[in-house]
């Protein structure tokens, strides 16, 4: 049996069991739409990763928001999934040199305030009071 693993992060009010990271089957990589934005050191990984050359990762796995670039996503019956998520294995397949937006989840300052989204998005987590 694995040892519970919990992390907290100052500024918020709940916690995150990494150990049950896997239980949900990927709600953080699919669902509504939205930005996965990268920065061109996390690019350069992600490129260096897959093998690739640039120009192809460009046209192929990232579209242009204002000045940012965000990975696409893949429009499924009723949601999205990210590029790089495996809906059939429920994993990331770049997971070792994913975005710092994906390694931050659930600490993102949308979700302090929006605790009760979290939970039903993601059953690692335990908040620290009732909301």
């Amino acid at each position: 049996m694995l040892k519970e693993n919990w992390i907290s992060k100052i500024g918020y009010n709940y916690q995150f069991n990494t150990n049950e990271c896997e239980a949900c089957g990927g709600h953080c990589c699919s669902g509504q739409s939205g930005y996965i934005y990268v920065d061109e050191v996390e690019i350069k990984k992600l490129v260096d990763f897959l093998g690739v050359d640039i120009q192809y990762f460009y046209k192929k796995y990232l579209i242009k928001n204002g000045y940012k670039f965000s990975l696409i996503e893949i429009q499924k019956e009723d949601h999205f999934n990210c590029v790089f998520f495996n809906e059939e294995t429920k994993k990331c397949q770049v997971y070792d040199v994913r975005p710092n937006q994906c390694k931050t989840f659930p600490f993102w300052d949308y979700f302090k305030t929006n605790i009760k989204e979290l939970q039903e998005e993601c059953p690692a987590i335990k908040v620290n009071y009732e909301v």
